[in-house]
């Protein structure tokens, strides 16, 4: 799955300085009272380009294998893809609000989350476009997990794209009974000396989080705004806790992994038995791919693992904004989200409602390739609970190096 990385404090800074600025003027307010007609013919021969995080294969495969000639053939579209996500994306909103530039560089944009609340300060994205959508019809827009992002309402600006939810990964043969709860994992911990870590990014925050609401005493502790009395209680906590066991940590937590990449081969070479990820744990790609063993197993905490969606947004000066929402429409088509949805395409949740879709293609899902390794997202959403605020995982960066890393 997508995932963010750390906004440095400085930019944050520059974020909320910018969105006290001039509001956004580049904003094409006859586009967004459009028939879907005139920005069909509108996209027609543009070229789109798509900033997205590309550390997935099978999702660059996805992309550039079916999305891009398909977009091509259908719409005459040429689809251009540049790599960046979380900071490349803001730095470059930022950059270019401040130089004025009225036509970017980047059409459209894959985020949530962070992302999403730092380009609201400054108004980088542009709609609200999503119910103009055609296929925006197929989509449950009361389902909480989709209509908020982070706790924030997403009104229209961005398009929900994949769901997903936080697994916990583990090898099956080597670990009978993997932990379940903070008291399981200091068990778990002692017992199995060296074969955990945090890593320091998006992933390892988001396992601090299941951490911090369960410390809460509730899936639902960390709901609603952030609140600063709740993370210092509850932060502090979280860290005597890490800094009492880190000597169990790999490397007795001297260090700490910089990105998943880094843990998924830490858990390959066997270093490490009990990692985390996305896209209930990531663990059916890497699997087929070789790289886990056979035997490994995804699961949820019993507090409850992170559920989000991860969206598809319009910058506020993109040149092509008609051509942009020709390609996420098409994205979010029935015929596009069941090749995502297959093990062997993107091996990526649908946004759609099943229940919803023309009879024809309820049967084509149900009959969709499934994973036999990794959890499907139905058996682990019982244990399911929303992304808190996103300044909790602001602050959740910065505490972590202060208190455990640099401690």
């Amino acid at each position: 799955m997508y995932k963010l990385i750390n906004i440095p404090i400085v930019i944050i800074a520059c974020v909320l300085c910018l969105s006290c600025g001039e509001e956004n003027t580049s904003n094409n307010e006859d586009l967004k009272k459009a028939a879907w007609k005139e920005i069909t013919e509108a996209a027609n021969g543009t070229t789109v380009n798509f900033m997205m995080w590309q550390g997935s294969p099978a999702i660059n495969a996805y992309i550039n294998n079916y999305v891009t000639p398909t977009v091509k053939e259908k719409y005459n579209i040429d689809l251009q893809i540049s790599g960046g996500q979380g900071p490349e994306i803001v730095q470059l909103v930022m950059g270019e609000k401040q130089a004025n530039i009225k036509s970017g560089q980047v059409d459209m944009v894959w985020i949530n989350g962070e992302t999403f609340f730092q380009l609201r300060k400054v108004n980088g994205l542009w709609g609200p476009f999503v119910k103009q959508l055609p296929n925006a019809v197929y989509i449950n827009m009361n389902d909480s997990f989709i209509n908020t992002d982070f706790q924030q309402p997403v009104k229209g600006m961005e398009a929900p794209w994949s769901l997903n939810q936080f697994a916990i990964v583990y090898d099956s043969i080597k670990i009978e009974n993997p932990p379940k709860n903070i008291p399981e994992l200091s068990n778990y911990l002692e017992q199995h000396r060296g074969t955990f870590t945090i890593s320091n990014d998006f992933t390892g925050m988001t396992f601090l989080k299941s951490l911090l609401a369960e410390l809460g005493g509730s899936p639902n502790s960390l709901d609603g705004p952030f609140d600063e009395a709740t993370y210092q209680t509850l932060s502090q906590k979280l860290w005597d806790y890490i800094n009492a066991h880190k000597k169990y940590f790999w490397k007795e937590g001297q260090t700490f992994p910089k990105e998943q990449s880094k843990m998924g081969q830490l858990y390959a070479n066997g270093e490490l038995l009990l990692i985390y990820g996305f896209s209930e744990g990531g663990i059916e790609e890497k699997v087929l791919s070789g790289l886990y063993p056979k035997s490994t197993r995804g699961y949820a905490w019993e507090n409850g693992t992170i559920k989000n969606s991860n969206y598809l947004g319009v910058l506020h000066n993109a040149p092509q904004k008609a051509g942009a929402m020709q390609v996420i429409n098409f994205l979010l088509s029935p015929e596009a989200q069941l090749k995502k949805a297959d093990v062997n395409g993107m091996n990526s949740n649908t946004v759609l409602d099943i229940n919803s879709l023309p009879s024809e293609w309820q049967e084509k899902f149900k009959k969709v390739a499934k994973r036999k390794y990794g959890p499907e997202m139905s058996a682990l959403e019982k244990n399911a609970i929303a992304e808190p605020a996103p300044e909790y995982m602001i602050r959740l960066y910065d505490d972590f190096r202060k208190y455990v890393i640099e401690k």
